[in-house]
């Protein structure tokens, strides 16, 4: 247990299905009495050290007590396939979290919000559409294969596909999964994320033994095959908000303005400056403000829960810094 910005952090296990244990951090804000909660986790092949702290911190320091896991194969968390990333998995496990929430005496249960980033702002998608228990959401992912078309070339599918296949033998053999990197500047290397900034925010310094740049390449595969998307309209009446980076070109931003104008009211908009990883670092504050003013709109007020009442977009500052 430490002390963090007036916020105690615990160091806490989440169960979850099969015996393995999520590794997690619990923040509870400065004060006593039951508060409403958030429930956050990385993106595709991220830890709770890459850059999510910051964000938790925000959180519990505006009054929610913030639960942050790292997912199967992942971190703290349990799993004896590493590196291996099921996205329906990770859904299934983070049902878990919300439970877990609902089980601390320092949680109202009828006020929790979900956070997700990137690979798991489609996680936030399908959970905000299908757990009612869930007051509001921050997404987004939109489309695997929209993002794949963007990401691998026509003339190198092929290899991909030939890789994909023979995996699915070898494995069929009793050999295990094959790997590849997650980011490298190598174009000799098979990996999912080549762009500098990328490379930069996988390969940041974090405590030795949390994190190794790999995944399974089946992970690759389950993610061109996953559609989040197709849940956005489901999602209402819960309320939604989707953080976009103008030029994302990950999480690509024109998917998810399309798909922001397929979902249903209750929802908004937060277009921010920048790529894909600035919200973790120059556009920080506009991202951080942007959700920190969603929660408190629908956790601190009780009242507004499942609002059929519009709202506002919210204006930012577009001009690059």
């Amino acid at each position: 247990m430490t002390l963090v910005s007036a916020q105690l952090k615990l160091d806490v296990t989440i169960p979850a299905e099969g015996g393995i244990g999520l590794g997690a951090w619990l923040f509870l804000p400065e004060g006593d009495g039951i508060r409403p909660a958030i429930t956050m986790a990385h993106g595709f092949g991220g830890t709770r050290e890459h850059g999510l702290e910051r964000f938790a911190q925000a959180f519990a320091a505006a009054g929610f007590v913030v639960l942050v896991h790292d997912h199967r194969n992942f971190g703290m968390s349990g799993g004896d396939l590493r590196g291996d990333i099921d996205p329906w998995q990770q859904i299934a496990d983070w049902r878990r979290a919300i439970s877990y929430l609902e089980s601390r005496p320092e949680v109202d249960p009828t006020r929790i919000g979900l956070w997700g980033t990137s690979y798991a702002g489609g996680h936030a998608l399908v959970l905000g559409a299908t757990d009612r228990r869930l007051c509001c959401v921050v997404a987004p992912t939109i489309s695997g294969y929209e993002q794949g078309l963007r990401r691998v070339s026509p003339d190198a599918t092929p290899a991909l596909e030939h890789a994909f296949n023979e995996d699915e033998r070898a494995r069929s053999r009793g050999e295990p999964p094959r790997r590849q990197a997650v980011v490298s500047g190598d174009v000799s290397v098979a990996a999912a994320y080549r762009s500098q900034d990328a490379i930069d925010f996988y390969l940041r310094p974090i405590p030795e033994g949390i994190w190794k740049n790999e995944v399974t390449l089946r992970s690759i595969r389950a993610a061109r095959m996953y559609e989040p998307g197709i849940w956005v309209s489901r999602v209402s009446p819960t309320p939604l908000l989707m953080v976009v980076a103008r030029d994302d070109k990950l999480t690509v931003a024109d998917l998810a303005l399309a798909a922001y104008e397929r979902a249903l009211e209750p929802k908004r908009l937060a277009l921010i400056p920048g790529g894909h990883f600035d919200p973790y670092h120059d556009q920080f504050p506009l991202a951080e403000a942007a959700a920190t003013g969603w929660f408190r709109e629908h956790l601190l007020n009780p009242g507004t829960r499942h609002s059929a009442i519009p709202t506002l977009p919210i204006s930012l500052n577009h001009n690059r810094t």
